[in-house]
Parts: structure tokens; C-alpha cells; sequence
């Protein structure tokens, strides 16, 4: 067995990655020949005013004489960084080049990272609203809430590309998918399911909001918070609360959590006793996300319940939720449709093509990847792995075509073509 590195080596180890041989992890890219004197002449004065012309003339014409059309923004006030806290906007840029790096990795997406220092959400809103002949979508990040719901919903009104906020809904798209698959491995269903969602901040409520319009029953929903289950005695709800508080007599995590079929943990380490999950329904699902510490170590508990499925935000143990499946796909079919915004319909689209590429045979390149020698759709395979080279190929088409069912796409879905996918 491998011996993990100590925290003081894991240290070391990052700082340099990011100092060396050069500061930071993205840079520009040329993408026209410049080796002649002509070659200058046409990438500046005066061959550029002739763009500049045609895009004054048709605005539409920037998607195809700029990189517009590949480009996103990926912005924060790094209010809510990983899960360091409020450390300010600059703190923030080394997650932001770190999804840059995932954006062009995945789905050959162009990054400009941006970090705003903004004294309320309406100047924040204000500051990217004035952005947008630059970009082709907006990716948000790291904004604590409520303070991003605000921002997004104003965004996404005010803008006429897409606007999303990742630590919302590309968790709440990953959570769905891997949900949609366990409990169809249990042999249960999502409209009929019990479900108890820990943590409802900014990911918990985007993903209770696409679960509830996925089939989940409200009255099959408890919600627990700082304040214990939230309810309808409760006054004085924060908006984002209000919408989930229940008619129970249930106060408590514990009183929740008897007979329940499902448990998403968005919320704090060793939550989840191992008298609650012994409470649970038969054949349960447990998705304990709360990192690096999850709500229930799965060692425990798969020593409590034998009959469990799984999933942490962890690289190390099967089933891991993790936000790459979800986001540079989603952009990838957004820009490639022109697609207005990020409806709900897409993110369901989204949700079934992961849910559905899980339940296929394994690619041989994937196992290699992993250094594996098998790897089905079960109990530890809810998920596509990030490197299945079928993401790409499937789940863009799947959100361009719900954008164009619901009128959002501006244009016919034109697929990406990805370096190198002509020798795959």
C-alpha cells in the first residue's frame, strides 16, 4: 500500500507546482500565424479594422471573428473559498486558474479568471453585468451565500449569455446523477424516496431545488440546518430556507433519519452517528460530501449497514461527487448552441446523460487511466470517472439539445472539435 504524503510534504508539493518553472497555471495562447511582417499586419492595424467593421456593422459577427464564442469568465469575490472561508477575491485566484485548467482540460474552453472585490452583491452584479461583450458565459465561484443566489439570479436576468454558479449547480447536477443511480441500484425511485438533506447553503439548496424538480415529493423532503430540521413552526426563515420547511414533528438529525432512504450530507465531519444510520430504511444511500472530513468515515459505516451505497467528495474512495463531471460539459454545449442561459431542463439533460453513461461498459482507455483491471455500473460505480473520454461526446449534445427544446440556443448545436480527437 502507498503511503500518503504528510500534510508538510503535501505542502511543499503544491506550493511548487504552482511557482514552477513558471507562477500560476494558465497563460495566453496565440492562435494565428504572426512569423511576418503581413502576419502583423492582418492581427493588427490595419487588418483588424476590418472585424471591427463587420462586428460594429452585426454584433453577431464577434462569434465568428473572435474568440468570444470560446471564452468564459470565471469570477468570485472569494467569499467562500473551497473550504477556507471568506479569504478575499486575490486569495481566491489560485481556484480560479484551477478551473481554467479543468475548463481547457476537459472540454477545450478558453478561461480569463477574474476576482472582484465588491463591498455588496450589487456591486458585484453591477461590475460583471458590464462584462459581458467579452465573454461567451459566466462561471461563478466561491460566493457564499445567500449572497449568491442574489448575484446569479440578477446575472442571469440581466445578461444574454449563460450565467452559473458552479458550487450550486454542478453540485447539485453530479449529486442528482449519482443519486438517480443508487437508488436505482436499491431497487427504489426518486418520487418515492425518503430523502434527508443536511447543509442548506448554497449547494444544498440547488441541489433540493433540482431533485424537487427531478420527481423528489416534498413531503418526503426534511431539510436540517444550524436551527435542527427545518420546519414549519420555525419563524423568521431566511428566504432560501423557507421554500423546504416541512410539516413534521421531526426536530432533530436523529428523528430525521429514521426510515429514511437517502442522506446527502453538504454540511460538517462525523455528523452522521452510527445510531442514525443503523435507523435508516433497508438498502439506504448515503452521499456524506462534507470535505476532506466527510459526515460518516465509509469504513464505519459499511461496517453498520452492509446494505449501503456510498459516495464522498474524495478521490480515494469509490463514488466520488465531483464537480468536473458536470461543468465544462455544460458550457461546452452552451457556447456551442449559443445558448441564451443554463435552464433547468439542461441541467436535467445533463443529469441523465451522466446518470445513463454510468450504467455503460467501461472503455478499456478509462481503466488504464485508473490503473484498473475492471471497473461496472454497481454499489461502487454510480459515476462516470472524469477521464472517460465519452463525456465529451455525449453530455454537450445532451444540454445543446434540451437549450434548443426550450428556445435558449441562438443556433443549430455545431460540436466542438477537441484537440486530438481525430487520432481517439
Amino acid at each position: 500500500m502507498t503511503q500518503r504524503p504528510d500534510a508538510e510534504q503535501r505542502r511543499t508539493e503544491a506550493l511548487d507546482y504552482h511557482a514552477k518553472p513558471q507562477p500560476g497555471k494558465i497563460a495566453t495562447a496565440i492562435t494565428k500565424p504572426t512569423e511576418t511582417a503581413r502576419d502583423l499586419a492582418l492581427a493588427y492595424s490595419p487588418g483588424v479594422a476590418e472585424p471591427v467593421r463587420a462586428i460594429a456593422a452585426d454584433p453577431d459577427a464577434a462569434w465568428q471573428y473572435t474568440a468570444r464564442g470560446n471564452l468564459v469568465a470565471v469570477i468570485s469575490d472569494g467569499s467562500a473559498i473551497l473550504g477556507l472561508g471568506d479569504l478575499g477575491p486575490l486569495a481566491s485566484k489560485p481556484v480560479m486558474e484551477g478551473k481554467g485548467v479543468l475548463f481547457k482540460r476537459f472540454a477545450d474552453i478558453d478561461v480569463v479568471d477574474l476576482e472582484v472585490e465588491a463591498e455588496t452583491p450589487q456591486a458585484f452584479i453591477d461590475t460583471v453585468r458590464r462584462l459581458e461583450p467579452s465573454f461567451g458565459g459566466i462561471n461563478l465561484e466561491d460566493i457564499s451565500a445567500p449572497r449568491c443566489f442574489e448575484i446569479e439570479a440578477a446575472l442571469s436576468e440581466a445578461m444574454d449569455i449563460p450565467v452559473f454558479h458552479d458550487d450550486q449547480h454542478g453540485t447539485a447536477i453530479i449529486i442528482a446523477a449519482g443519486l438517480t443511480n443508487a437508488l436505482r441500484l436499491q431497487g427504489k425511485r426518486l418520487d418515492q424516496a425518503k430523502l434527508v438533506l443536511v447543509g442548506a447553503g448554497a449547494a444544498g439548496t440547488a441541489t433540493l431545488n433540482l431533485l424537487l424538480d427531478m420527481g423528489l415529493k416534498r413531503e418526503n423532503l426534511l431539510v436540517v440546518d444550524r436551527v435542527g430540521v427545518l420546519h414549519e413552526g420555525i419563524e423568521d426563515l431566511p428566504e432560501h430556507h423557507r421554500r423546504f420547511a416541512a410539516k413534521t414533528e421531526a426536530r432533530t438529525l436523529a428523528e430525521a433519519l429514521v426510515g429514511a432512504d437517502a442522506f446527502v450530507g453538504l454540511s460538517a465531519p462525523n455528523l452522521l452517528s452510527e445510531e442514525m444510520l443503523a435507523s435508516m430504511a433497508d438498502k439506504p444511500v448515503v452521499f456524506a460530501l462534507a470535505n476532506p472530513d466527510p459526515e460518516i468515515l465509509p469504513e464505519l459505516a459499511h461496517q453498520v449497514r452492509d446494505d449501503l451505497i456510498m459516495a464522498t467528495g474524495r478521490s480515494d474512495y469509490p463514488n466520488q461527487v465531483n464537480n468536473v463531471l458536470a461543468f465544462p460539459f455544460i458550457f461546452r454545449g452552451a457556447l456551442d448552441c449559443r445558448a441564451r442561459r443554463i435552464t433547468p431542463n439542461m441541467k436535467i439533460a445533463c443529469v441523465e446523460a451522466l446518470a445513463a453513461l454510468a450504467r455503460e461498459a467501461v472503455p478499456e482507455s478509462v481503466l488504464t487511466a485508473y490503473d484498473l483491471d475492471a471497473l461496472a455500473f454497481g454499489p461502487e460505480y454510480i459515476l462516470p470517472k472524469p477521464f472517460d473520454p465519452r463525456l465529451i461526446e455525449r453530455l454537450p449534445g445532451a444540454v445543446a439539445q434540451a437549450a434548443a427544446d426550450d428556445g435558449v440556443a441562438r443556433t443549430p448545436y455545431r460540436p466542438h472539435s477537441m484537440p486530438g480527437a481525430g487520432s481517439q
